[in-house]
């Protein structure tokens, strides 16, 4: 055994790293596996402030933010990604026997970061519809100080109706932090739990620019919540966690050009989206698709390891879902520009289903 495994944190060696789209498969000439946006938009930088560490949460990138998402300045966290603000909350709040609730199929990272931190992941998976099985949430609180909602949900698209997210939230009220994470929101406006920061002191809002905006490259995201919980997690987190650059270009990203940009090419994702699903519909290898409010769409097809080679061998990477809990048969496909959405499907409608 090497020093680094005689030393690594025993929780650790066993720890299986989360299987990024980066990660886990390489190659490839069409990226339809990482739900990102198919838009590169350009951006000015100004250079003459990077001999500087920047401010800890910039006050022009707080304010734009506070501004799009419609809440104060002091309810907003900016930090590398909601991947890191997913930490940062475990890492606030949880302790030796406490415990995050999660429910899958959803987004793994959560019960990856918990068991960095040495923290236990209750589980109590979605019903068959992928709605909340609140029943079952009610009777698994013993412990839990956490629990994440992932709403749309990744990897099946769907949105968690607000009378649940209300319920969960009473659930738990005075017990445990409620984050909904909203990374998908753009696509599915209306659902957006930001408005709730006020009423509920147990919610957590966790939001990203990586999916609506096209900016996965930069590591930009944010929570929002009343400011008890931001100054909490504000003690946690790294002194520096926005770079100059990411400050910039999120900054202009939420300008009032940008966001109009960022609407246009929404509109844009949409409509390739839709010909998907249609195409999805009109192909008798697949049994199912899942109705999706975000910028993928999930199937079932029982030939999907024979479809899935034929993509990869026509240089079209999508992601297996398979192996997860209530995804048999299941692969998903990001939305990506006119010309991607063309050569998919040319595979998929000349693919015999054997």
């Amino acid at each position: 055994m090497s020093l680094a495994d005689q030393l690594t944190r025993e929780n650790i060696r066993g720890l299986v790293p989360y299987a990024s789209a980066r990660r886990s498969m390489s190659g490839g000439d069409i990226w339809l596996n990482a739900n990102e946006s198919p838009f590169a938009n350009e951006y000015q930088l100004d250079s003459s402030v990077l001999n500087r560490y920047p401010d800890f949460q910039p006050s022009k990138l707080i304010e734009s933010y506070a501004s799009y998402a419609k809440v104060s300045k002091d309810q907003v966290l900016a930090s590398r990604g909601a991947d890191e603000a997913i930490e940062l909350l475990i890492r606030t709040f949880c302790e030796n026997d406490d415990q995050i609730l999660i429910c899958p199929p959803t987004y793994g990272m959560y019960a990856i970061s918990a068991e960095t931190c040495n923290i236990a992941t209750k589980k109590v998976p979605l019903k068959p519809d992928f709605s909340l099985d609140l029943e079952a949430i009610t009777q698994a609180t013993d412990k839990v100080k956490l629990v994440f909602i992932c709403s749309p949900n990744n990897p099946t698209g769907t949105s968690v109706d607000h009378e649940q997210i209300k319920a969960v939230l009473d659930i738990f009220k005075d017990k445990a932090i409620v984050a909904v994470d909203e990374a998908y929101i753009e696509f599915s406006a209306d659902n957006t739990t930001a408005g709730w920061v006020n009423d509920y002191p147990n919610l957590a809002v966790l939001r990203t620019m990586s999916k609506a905006f096209g900016l996965a490259g930069i590591r930009c995201g944010y929570t929002l919540a009343n400011k008890d919980i931001i100054n909490a997690m504000s003690k946690v987190i790294a002194p520096y966690p926005i770079s100059w650059p990411v400050a910039q270009i999120a900054t202009q990203a939420l300008s009032a050009e940008g966001l109009d940009r960022m609407q246009s090419q929404l509109q844009q994702i949409n409509a390739q989206k839709q010909i998907i699903v249609d195409a999805l519909d009109s192909l008798d290898y697949v049994y199912e698709q899942v109705p999706s409010d975000s910028n993928f769409v999930m199937f079932r097809t029982k030939a999907k390891q024979a479809l899935f080679k034929a993509l990869v061998e026509n240089g079209i990477l999508i992601r297996d879902y398979s192996s997860q809990i209530m995804l048999d048969d299941s692969l998903r496909i990001s939305v990506g520009s006119e010309s991607e959405t063309q050569a998919l499907l040319n595979v998929m409608t000349n693919f015999s289903g054997n």
